[in-house]
């Protein structure tokens, strides 16, 4: 019984490890190193708590919340992130934020919400970043992802809940993890067990037909000797471990005490692609084992949702009106030309005065100023004076990956490969995910997307059309991203059909392309190291972003993170005599006094 026991506890954390789909994660070598030895002690801002928490300058204990490792382990992150910051700020601050993808909209939501005025500025004609959809003169839902809600997403989903559309605008999946290899032959990790986590992932491992029986023995030995077999004994002790693990690469650790290559070829790179575009060789094995964690301790965190309908309909829209209400504004078209600052007396820089928007370079003046953007965004946007400062040069460091999204559609349901009748069956109303196929998420190591759906079941409110078949929606990484968008169309057809060989009875009737040269940053080893905190080294000066500093990756969870803890920053900082308000009153007051008498109005 003992030997079961310990061979079911291997196997469970095997399991969890597969379960994360888009994002799973592995563990490293250094398992025995002390607490505090994790990579992040090269950040002279940044210290290590008794409970593996990052502190540093985080003022509000809101974001002190969002990092460490009892934010794993908080369930009132969704209540707050529901609730909102919970206080109004004495003294009003007017605040401009640069970007208004996910970060940037939630961190407006908080600012708002605690009584001050926010505007917002998008380079782009909609918003969302890196989550935006919008529609093409026919009418077409265009995305720039493939879009994917993990049940651990409870920042996000306090978001959704807080604006109305959690509940109308998310369609939860079967707690099923599909692979489909070539062939039509399908490998899957079923979930659906009466026990949760760690049982219900051992079961599902166990049973998969993804693997061979070896590979599976492979599996269980190195993950059983994991950081996450710890952690569900020690938590913080496991957790500790796997951040030690951000210096070496997946295939590393996961091959150093038997793991197999035929694993990492037929299930881990699917992964480590849905989770970053790279692959295992190229991914950190902190990245895969820190969203491990998750699905190791919670059942509810490796099912999945998807939107009813597009990003701009189902998560955007509401956020919007939300802000509407609160009377903020929202410019869109409209690009940040400069950072306005003041430097001291060494050239450093000491304040963000405001910015400068749009092709006439107006100047907007504001007591403190959000940096809400991505990587190539705020490495366009920093002025070189800032890269003074370590925290603004680290993040030169970081680098992005380029992806490309294909749609197809087709007159039939491409998933469906068990009825061919079904199959070619467009008649009628098939709305609200009745068509055939395969209402999933999809993974596959045969093809050069890792991760695809068949959008009209998925996403049936804005995706299906009545007559028509199938919307694959599939992301392409950088194997593909060179290639031109004809080309790109004809090998995801090529390969879908290598997928479902009963499909190529069907005709593409309509394609499109969106390509994104520089999309996540690229989680790489050594990465994590150079991630900057949301408060910077500028007193008026914030960051927001999935790339910032949270215990997430660079998904849409780590987004919300990141907006809701610079808004916690800021609200903290904003009151008293040293707060926000009063310096930027104080900077005012001093640049009046030193304006020359003929330069004062009368």
């Amino acid at each position: 019984m003992v030997r079961l026991s310990t061979a079911a506890t291997a196997l469970a954390a095997s399991l969890w490890c597969i379960t994360s789909n888009a994002f799973i994660a592995p563990s490293n070598s250094n398992a025995g190193t002390t607490r505090g030895q994790w990579g992040l002690n090269s950040r002279s801002n940044l210290q290590m708590t008794a409970t593996g928490a990052v502190t540093g300058d985080f003022t509000s204990e809101g974001a002190k919340s969002q990092i460490g490792n009892d934010s794993f382990l908080n369930t009132n992150l969704m209540a707050r992130a529901q609730n909102g910051p919970g206080k109004k700020n004495e003294q009003k601050l007017k605040i401009g934020i640069v970007g208004a993808g996910l970060a940037g909209m939630v961190a407006a939501m908080d600012l708002a919400d605690a009584g001050h005025e926010v505007e917002m500025f998008e380079v782009r004609p909609f918003v969302g970043g890196k989550v935006s959809s919008w529609q093409d003169k026919d009418g077409n839902h265009i995305e720039m992802g493939l879009h994917v809600f993990f049940g651990c997403y409870y920042n996000l989903f306090g978001i959704m809940k807080r604006t109305g559309s959690f509940d109308e605008n998310l369609r939860i999946k079967d707690h099923i993890h599909t692979f489909v290899n070539e062939g039509g032959h399908l490998g899957a990790l079923d979930f659906q067990f009466p026990i949760g986590a760690p049982i219900s992932g051992l079961q599902a491992f166990a049973k998969t037909e993804q693997l061979e029986l070896g590979d599976k023995f492979h599996n269980a030995v190195r993950l059983g000797t994991s950081p996450i077999v710890r952690a569900l004994f020690d938590f913080d002790g496991g957790m500790d471990m796997v951040r030690d693990l951000d210096d070496i690469s997946f295939t590393e650790w996961f091959t150093q005490l038997g793991g197999s290559r035929g694993s990492l070829d037929r299930m881990w790179d699917a992964i480590a692609y849905a989770l970053g575009f790279v692959d295992c060789d190229n991914i950190s094995a902190r990245c895969m084992l820190t969203i491990f964690m998750l699905f190791a301790i919670r059942t509810e965190a490796s099912v999945l949702r998807m939107l009813d309908n597009s990003p701009q309909t189902g998560l955007h829209d509401p956020i919007i009106k939300y802000l509407e209400e609160r009377n903020v504004k929202i410019n869109l078209s409209s690009p940040c030309r400069e950072l306005v600052h003041e430097l001291d007396e060494n050239g450093l820089p000491t304040r963000v005065t405001g910015i400068k928007v749009g092709a006439r370079e107006t100047l907007k003046e504001f007591d403190a100023v959000i940096a809400a953007v991505d990587v190539p965004g705020i490495k366009k946007l920093l002025p070189e004076t800032f890269r003074k400062y370590p925290m603004f040069d680290n993040i030169y460091n970081l680098d992005t990956v380029p992806i490309a999204t294909v749609q197809l559609r087709f007159d039939g349901w491409v998933t469906e490969m068990e009825d061919e009748a079904r199959m070619m069956n467009i008649a009628g109303d098939q709305s609200d995910g009745r068509g055939g196929g395969i209402d999933n998420l999809l993974y596959s190591v045969d093809a050069e997307f890792s991760c695809f759906a068949d959008l009209a079941l998925t996403s049936p409110g804005e995706y299906y059309k009545q007559g028509e078949g199938s919307l694959i929606q599939a992301v392409f990484d950088e194997r593909a991203f060179g290639r031109s968008n004809d080309v790109i169309v004809e090998n995801a057809i090529e390969q879908i059909h290598k997928l479902f060989p009963s499909s190529r009875k069907l005709n593409c009737t309509w394609s499109n392309v969106v390509k994104l040269g520089q999309s996540l940053y690229r989680e790489k080893p050594g990465q994590d190291k150079h991630r900057p905190k949301q408060a910077t080294p500028v007193e008026n000066f914030f960051l927001a972003g999935s790339y910032t500093y949270q215990d997430y990756l660079d998904s849409m969870e780590g987004a919300t993170r990141s907006g809701l803890m610079v808004a916690d920053e800021i609200i903290a900082r904003a009151d008293g005599a040293t707060g926000l308000k009063a310096k930027s009153e104080k900077a005012a007051a001093s640049k009046q006094s030193d304006a020359p008498f003929f330069a004062t109005a009368v």
